[in-house]
């Protein structure tokens, strides 16, 4: 004999009618009305926002490529942010910075300004809704607190939605971290010591002003040039593979196209440079591999065997960051 079927309960409390469903316990009715525990109707489309990893979370905002690279490359830098609802009464500006004390995910100072960290760890699979949750609530924080960091809502509004589609985004490298004091000159004790500890653990780095979004950086052994390109991967690999095999990928003497990385959905080339080799000497450069690579991208012919073995080896040493 079959069993009988048990008659679907409805959930305690009325439908939700607004469309806005509170979150309750996994196990728990949902308040929906469907009758069903939360975890197996609203809640698993809740879990799903939060968990799914955004490719490339930067996309649509102004300078998603120096996005990236303030996100993954540089160790010090701010940028003024433009709000679309324009600033809250008490907030003087918004400032973007790589890095914040103690790794706070934002900071509202006694002046009533906020700044908000980039490299922080994010608790979900989109980096630009967990930042626009951080400004929301930084915005509102007693001015001289830093604000947490919390699991922002899977619906919540994203960088894109807050930001103004139109500002600029226009980075300002630093030497070291005292932008993260109002007064660094005056400071003293375990705030200064904290200060000295980042200070020296920057690697020098300076943004090229003839392309967009290339940064030079300086290490012990050798210089480096790490590029965030926005190109389709596909395609700019095609295009550095035909400069690689004609022998023009190089930034000059000494210098040699070494492969790319991937990060938040954009590749980023790297070349190393020789020791001596400043940022304003790779200036020219940069700008002749710029006219260069904007012609290979324009080719549709089919690689050559040389190309193709040309890509290869760029592909073989491809990473993935984020």
């Amino acid at each position: 004999m079959a069993k009988k079927r048990r008659p679907q309960t409805k959930a305690a409390g009325p439908r939700v009618a607004n469309g806005e469903i509170p979150v309750v316990g996994a196990r728990e009715p949902c308040p929906c009305g469907s009758g069903r525990r939360y975890k197996a109707c609203h809640g698993r489309e809740a879990a799903h926002a939060v968990t799914e990893l955004v490719q490339r979370p930067f996309e649509g905002l102004p300078g998603e490529c120096d996005w990236v690279a303030l996100r993954e490359l540089v160790p010090a830098a701010t940028v003024g942010l433009t709000l679309a609802e324009g600033l809250p009464e008490g907030v003087p500006s918004v400032t973007l910075a790589t890095v914040l004390p103690m790794a706070w995910p934002a900071l509202r100072r006694d002046n009533g300004t906020v700044l908000l960290g980039l490299q922080n760890d994010t608790p979900s699979g989109d980096i630009s809704r967990d930042l626009a949750d951080t400004l929301r609530r930084a915005l509102t924080a007693e001015p001289g607190t830093p604000v947490a960091a919390e699991r922002a809502p899977g619906d919540g509004p994203r960088l894109q939605d807050l930001l103004d589609p139109n500002g600029t985004f226009s980075p300002t490298l630093h030497e070291g971290f005292e932008f993260w004091l109002e007064d660094a000159a005056n400071a003293s004790g375990e705030v200064a010591a904290s200060l000295e500890r980042a200070n020296a653990a920057a690697i020098p780095t300076a943004r090229l002003t003839g392309v967009e979004a290339a940064y030079w950086c300086e290490t012990p052994e050798k210089n480096h040039l790490r590029w965030v390109m926005s190109h389709s991967e596909e395609k700019l690999l095609d295009a550095l593979a035909r400069l690689h095999a004609a022998g023009a990928s190089s930034l000059g003497e000494n210098t040699r196209l070494v492969g790319s990385f991937r990060a938040h959905g954009l590749t980023v080339p790297v070349w190393d440079l020789p020791r001596g080799m400043s940022a304003e000497d790779t200036e020219k450069p940069a700008v002749d591999l710029a006219e260069r690579l904007a012609e290979a991208l324009a080719s549709d012919a089919p690689l050559t065997p040389e190309q193709r073995r040309a890509r290869g080896g760029l592909t073989n040493r491809q990473v993935t960051l984020s």
